[in-house]
């Protein structure tokens, strides 16, 4: 095929599908046992360097615990795929985590407002950015999950994002016209939340999917943290429902609200007044600072997080308003 145009973006993940096979040949297919606890799941398969991929949508579904353990852990120079990246991304920049970031959405919380650290550590020079648009950088995630070293689209082309991109415009081998090519993601390890799971890693999860069913099969290394653990022989009950098999996860982590102070589809409506609390506080450089060490320095665990935030009592609220919203919107 012949080139016609470059992005500029630099490419921070190797697309060369027969690399990310010779990893995927190692894993194992064996029905074994992987719950461990969060930390020790964060500790053993999330490496300063790695690329990290995070599911969920917004502050939708998305493993927020597993965010804060991260900061906590101190962990340095990840890649870091900015795909609907929200409160995630505030809590990642707290920490100064990532330094180089495929943008699609960050540094905004939606009609929430803009993350004043996302915004700060983003402009301060250390973050290297290349560009994509939401459902490019999906697009990657396909290309990935199919093994395969690019996908075409129709996207993109035109535009400073573009420009500012790793794709290639291509004159297409049939038809002669510009066509756009975006190249696969494999992320090191990706982090994804769900409504169930059992301790082999076989998962369930309702609402909108994404493109976390791709961003599985795409991942070197999957931690899977989950609401409830339900047994094998449920999972088996109704194989059907199962929507990340445990062939593609390497551990499961039990941690029930594992989504706070974000939204979990059925089971509980976001905290918005925490959320408003960590925007407020970053106006203030002292505050957050005392902020962001009461909310994830000085917690031990999630529970701890939540505990300081209005405990059982506050989840059940937030509860209670996802299950009031629910009959609002079902038919």
């Amino acid at each position: 095929m012949k080139t016609l145009l470059e992005g500029q973006g630099q490419l921070f993940s190797n697309p060369d599908p027969d690399d990310a096979r010779a990893y995927f040949r190692t894993k194992s297919r064996r029905l074994e046992n992987k719950e461990m606890d969060l930390s020790a799941a964060i500790e053993k398969h999330l490496h300063d360097g790695d690329y990290l991929g995070i599911g969920g949508f917004g502050a939708n579904r998305s493993p927020l615990a597993a965010c804060h353990e991260i900061v906590r852990q101190r962990r340095q120079n990840l890649g870091l795929a900015g795909h609907t990246a929200t409160h995630d991304m505030q809590i990642l920049s707290v920490g100064e985590v990532y330094d180089r970031v495929d943008v699609a959405y960050i540094v905004g919380l939606e009609a929430r407002g803009l993350s004043k650290c996302s915004r700060k550590y983003i402009e301060s020079g250390k973050v290297k950015l290349t560009e994509w648009t939401n459902q490019l950088l999906a697009t990657r995630f396909q290309a990935a999950a199919l093994n395969v070293p690019f996908m075409p689209a129709r996207g993109m082309m035109g535009t400073d994002t573009f420009r500012y991109s790793a794709a290639k415009i291509v004159e297409c081998p049939y038809t002669g016209k510009k066509t756009l090519l975006v190249p696969a993601l494999y992320p090191d390890v990706s982090i994804i939340h769900v409504h169930e799971a059992d301790i082999y890693g076989n998962c369930r999860f309702t609402g909108i999917t994404v493109a976390d069913l791709e961003l599985a099969a795409a991942s070197k290394r999957v931690i899977i943290t989950t609401e409830k653990l339900i047994s094998n022989s449920e999972i088996r009950s109704n194989p059907h429902l199962t929507r990340i098999p445990y062939f593609l996860v390497d551990a499961v982590c039990h941690v029930p609200f594992g989504g706070y102070p974000g939204t979990m589809p059925g089971e509980y409506f976001s905290d918005e007044e925490h959320l408003k609390e960590w925007l407020t506080a970053e106006n203030n450089p002292d505050t957050f600072k005392d902020f962001v060490n009461k909310n994830i320095y000085e917690c031990k665990t999630h529970q701890d997080y939540i505990n300081r935030n209005g405990g059982i009592e506050k989840m059940k609220h937030l509860r209670k308003q996802e299950l009031m919203l629910h009959r609002e919107v079902t038919p």
